[in-house]
């Protein structure tokens, strides 16, 4: 390959994103004067003013707070299942058992991320009904799709010497991958699950809005009966959950790091 085609091929890929884009936004045909002139910053501004102050009653901090605990418990509990249902199907989705059954088995796992986790929790309020519960599935059926891809990949460029050294010894092919292999990309499978967890708590207050409980079936009764204070109190807790977590995981994952910095 030539050096003015090495050198021409990052421009005209960046010249096609932005040919892209240009298109796109021509065909939303988005109204720019609408949105960014006086009318619509007075209203977002009065609109905005509404929920100040945040309604920190003792009755509403309680909602709140079962809320909470249960988008927490959600997200939680979600991301766990899902990350173990992904270590399993990605085994044979890394190709440890033959390209056909790593083609099905990715089948699988796009076909669980690729339909959103609100339609998933539509689904599952259907089949058990209002609650948490239904949201904990509708993020373990997403999250398992999303992670598996991961940990496939993950697997796929992992080491493979210490491994074909344990069973060359005699080890099970079961035993050399938990000795061999396992400890090596753990780090990096809990990385990406702490990720997750900080992505499914936002997602489950969002399932809320379905059914699915937590705060965003506290938040979606608050807008719905136009208690904006209530709702500055939700969104509030809200971010603090979030960023309690993502705290939490940073901290997690500089001492899962080989450094440990």
């Amino acid at each position: 390959m030539s050096a003015s085609h090495v050198v021409w091929r990052p421009w005209a890929v960046a010249g096609g994103f932005v040919i892209a884009a240009a298109a796109s936004f021509a065909y939303l045909d988005a109204a720019w004067g609408s949105i960014l002139g006086r009318d619509s910053a007075l209203q977002m501004a009065e609109f905005a003013a509404g929920f100040f102050p945040p309604d920190l009653s003792p009755k509403v901090l309680s909602a709140v707070a079962k809320g909470a605990a249960e988008t927490l418990a959600v997200s939680l509990l979600g991301t766990l299942i899902a990350a173990a249902a992904a270590l399993v199907l990605a085994i044979p989705a890394s190709g440890r058992y033959g390209i056909a059954l790593r083609s099905l088995v990715r089948l699988v796992l796009n076909g669980l991320r690729a339909i959103p986790e609100l339609v998933w929790g539509a689904f599952m309020v259907l089949a058990a009904g209002l609650g948490p519960l239904a949201g904990c599935l509708a993020l373990a059926l997403h999250t398992a799709g999303v992670l598996g891809r991961l940990f496939a990949e993950t697997l796929e460029n992992a080491r493979r010497e210490p491994e074909h050294a344990l069973r060359e010894s005699g080890s099970a092919a079961s035993m050399a991958f938990v000795y061999g292999t396992l400890p090596l990309v753990l780090p990096q499978l809990v990385s990406y699950s702490l990720y997750r967890w900080e992505h499914n708590i936002r997602m489950a207050a969002v399932l809320g809005f379905v059914g699915a409980g937590g705060l965003g079936q506290t938040l979606f009764v608050s807008l719905s009966l136009f208690k904006t204070n209530e709702a500055a109190t939700v969104i509030l807790a809200m971010v603090a959950i979030v960023a309690g977590v993502d705290i939490f995981s940073a901290w997690l994952r500089r001492s899962l790091s080989p450094s440990g910095a």
